[in-house]
Parts: C-alpha cells; structure tokens; sequence
C-alpha cells in the first residue's frame, strides 16, 4: 500500500479515473476509501506526440474545407486505438491548431505520421488535389521527398481496419528520405 506522499507534478483526467503523474508514471486512485494507488506506466511525452499527430490529421481533413463523416471516423478511431477521449477529439476538430515541427520525430514516428495522414486522405473515397498538395507538403516537413505520397498511396488501405506490410512500407518510405 503507497500512501499520498508524492509530489504532484500534474493533474491528467484519463476516461473516468482521476489521477496524476510524476517521474513518467500515471497514478491512479481508483479505490479511495482503501487508499490504494495503482501505477501504470505512462509517458506525457507520448500522450502529446498523439494529439500532434492527430492535428495533423485535422488539418488535412479540412484541408478541402470540410470535414466528412468518414474522415472524423477514422481520427476518432485512431484517437481511441491511441487512448485518447472523444472529448478531446471533438474539441481538437472544433479548433485545430497549427502544424508543428515535425522534423523532430524519430523516423519510425515519422512514418506512422505519413501512413495515417495517406490512410485518412483515402478514408472518404475521394481525393481531392488540395488533399494530395498538404499531404505532399507534411512529407516534406517529416522530411520526405514529395513523391513519398504517390509511392505510398498505391500500397495504404483506406479501410483502417485493413492493415498493410508496415515493414514493406516502412522501407519504401526509406528510400524517399532527403539527405
């Protein structure tokens, strides 16, 4: 049994547990009248790099000035695989921020950006030119050559549920690197 005698670093609500985290561990009192915390491993800086990549997701959706139903399916099922509320998705589409720097991210979180940014672009069933340009423009800024995307949409299913050879992607993606 762990008593309350941590030094509270921040205060993160995570679906109905309340919590908080110190040192990159999520504690959890999910038994209040026992005093018992759990710890569960939890890393803040993860938490952020999945809003990121969401937002970038968001501006590519309303890219085209809308965003369709099938699009805002396929963020809120990433969002949720990701362990991120339907509050906070709704409330990231009602007001997107701007695009980051991505140049940052490891190369394997650089891909994952690229892949579900081409899967999304593909989730409404059409693919508008003004689509095809911001998902030309973020590969550049991951650090792609443009035709990274053309390269890659040809081998990416729309269908989320459908999951391509990442391995096989993941090395095609490779050999678009710039310098």
């Amino acid at each position: 049994m762990i008593k309350d005698r941590f030094l509270i670093q921040g205060l993160l609500k995570i679906s109905n547990f309340k919590g908080f985290f110190s040192n990159g561990v999520l504690f959890t009192r999910f038994l209040p009248k026992f005093r018992y915390i759990i710890s569960i491993n939890f890393q803040p800086n993860l938490f952020c790099m999945i809003k990121e990549q969401l937002n970038v997701l968001i501006n590519l959706a309303a890219s085209d000035s809308t965003v369709a139903e099938k699009e805002s399916k396929t963020i809120h099922m990433i969002a949720r695989a990701n362990g991120i509320s339907k509050e906070i998705v709704d409330g990231m589409l009602k007001k997107p921020q701007p695009i980051g720097d991505l140049s940052t991210l490891a190369e394997d979180q650089k891909f994952e950006h690229l892949y579900h940014l081409i899967q999304l672009m593909k989730s409404d069933g059409q693919v508008f030119k003004s689509e095809i340009h911001f998902c030309e423009q973020i590969a550049e800024k991951l650090g792609y050559k443009k035709g990274v995307v053309g390269d890659l949409s040809s081998r990416i299913y729309s269908d989320p549920t459908i999951t391509a050879d990442r391995k096989l992607l993941m090395d095609r993606a490779h050999r678009f690197l710039k310098d």
